[in-house]
């Protein structure tokens, strides 16, 4: 490595008073150089710099550098996954139509207003098509003052699934206080446009009026302020030192207690469970790329990472850890590759960050599902089902069992409707997805997985 990609790589980080000249880091810097500290006064400014790594970073000079070895992998698809994208696409446009509708004060929307949010549901059919598709939970009639336009209520199934759900949101208040505390918690500022949390709400399970309900509620944790360009933002009031343990490190301390949080710091490097598709774990140098990986240090999405070498091979794991936190926070364990570009800056993550989706089989998989980019984390599901589903989870299988019952009824000319009897226990008849064979197909670079953009 040449002297001036090294002292590059240190001016970014802020000097120090203090030299410790017994740091053998400073011997990795002269042995790769062909010149003296005397001829070359830039290299003496690069020790001082070196010194004032924080804590966290204080290990070796190759972790700011790139060493990692470069593997062309493969995108595999992933049957399993893909069900449940296609069929939970559906489900969330149901659950946000069936809020539209209750937000309504007359009680029903016409198909003139919900029609133009196709888009925005992330419908592949028309809205109204859709509506009609599922009418164990939407009641289709005509307008009082126009006989030719349908209009939809819910039906009384849909009323008491929903009453169900929003008792759990009370019984799992503050899960939800801390599962939102902790994603601003990640972020630079602390504070988060309201814009780009609200395509996020259905998946990290908010309620649909969360900034009246819980800003009103807990004053302690958050408040909605606007920043310099007038854009309305929900700010983090306090810092929770508690909160600020990534998932990661935590089943790391349930499946070894010696690794608690108080000594991180003396084995700072975890391991990132690792799933990979068939045939990828007889590869040698996946192996060995894995491996490399694994060894480099955990810097928690919680830490500032400004210090960081955006080239290094130490940002690319601390990008791979905030994004693996970000999808622990989630509900369903997957979101749109959309909603996660929006929040590049607030969490500080380096141009095409989205590139480690396919970079990383072994922990993500992307999905090309319903004409859009979903990210799922592996390791959140075995065998098509959710390793830990949370109780939202559940409420949002009971919508999906009356859907799939209103297209069984519906060729029959008579919809009968579940009776909410079979809804009062968290058992739903679910059907059993097992993972079917993987399709391979090779991405070259440059391609949409990479560069492509895609509206949601």
């Amino acid at each position: 490595m040449p002297a001036s990609r090294g002292i590059e790589e240190a001016a970014c980080l802020p000097p120090s008073p203090l030299v410790n000249w017994s740091n053998d880091r400073y011997f990795v810097v002269l042995e790769q150089t062909n010149t003296t500290v005397f001829d070359d006064m830039r290299l003496l400014g690069c020790l001082f710099h070196l010194a004032s790594v924080p804590p966290f970073l204080n290990y070796t000079q190759h972790f700011h550098c790139r060493h990692l070895v470069r593997v062309r992998l493969k995108w595999v698809k992933n049957r399993s996954l893909d069900h449940i994208i296609d069929t939970e696409t559906d489900l969330k446009a149901a659950c946000l139509l069936k809020d539209a509708i209750k937000r309504s004060s007359h009680g029903y929307l016409s198909a003139r207003i919900l029609s133009p949010q196709q888009k925005l549901l992330g419908l592949t059919i028309p809205v109204l098509r859709f509506l009609r598709r599922y009418p164990t939970l939407f009641q289709e009639f005509s307008d009082p003052k126009y006989s030719n336009l349908p209009c939809f209520r819910l039906t009384d199934t849909a009323r008491f699934l929903d009453g169900q759900e929003q008792a759990i949101y009370q019984a799992h208040e503050s899960d939800i206080v801390e599962r939102l505390s902790r994603f601003l918690m990640m972020s630079n500022s602390k504070q988060i446009p309201l814009q780009s949390i609200t395509p996020l709400k259905w998946d990290l399970g908010l309620p649909d009026d969360y900034v009246k309900t819980l800003v009103s509620k807990y004053p302690n944790h958050f408040q909605v302020i606007k920043r310099q360009d007038r854009l309305p933002c929900l700010g983090l009031v306090g810092w929770h030192e508690a909160l600020a343990v990534s998932t990661l490190q935590r089943n790391s301390e349930k499946s070894n207690p010696s690794h608690s949080y108080r000594n991180f710091k003396r084995t700072p490097s975890l391991a990132f469970p690792m799933n990979f598709p068939r045939g990828y774990g007889s590869q040698k140098k996946v192996r060995a790329w894995m491996d490399e990986f694994q060894n480099l240090p955990y810097i928690s999405p919680y830490e500032d990472s400004s210090q960081i070498d955006p080239h290094s091979d130490l940002m690319e794991k601390h990008v791979v850890g905030v994004l693996h936190e970000l999808l622990s926070l989630t509900i369903h364990k997957k979101t749109k590759r959309n909603y996660l570009r929006c929040l590049r800056d607030e969490f500080n993550l380096p141009h095409k960050f989205t590139r480690v989706f396919t970079r990383y089989p072994g922990i993500f998989y992307l999905s090309l599902k319903c004409k859009t980019t979903t990210v799922v984390l592996k390791e959140g599901y075995r065998r098509g089902k959710l390793v830990d589903p949370h109780p939202l989870a559940r409420i949002r299988e009971k919508y999906y069992y009356v859907m799939r019952t209103g297209i069984m009824y519906r060729g029959k000319g008579d919809i009968q409707l579940p009776d909410t009897k079979d809804f009062t226990s968290d058992g739903v008849e679910q059907e059993s997805e097992e993972e079917g064979e993987s399709d391979v197909c090779e991405v070259e670079s440059g391609s949409e997985f990479e560069t492509g953009s895609e509206e949601d």
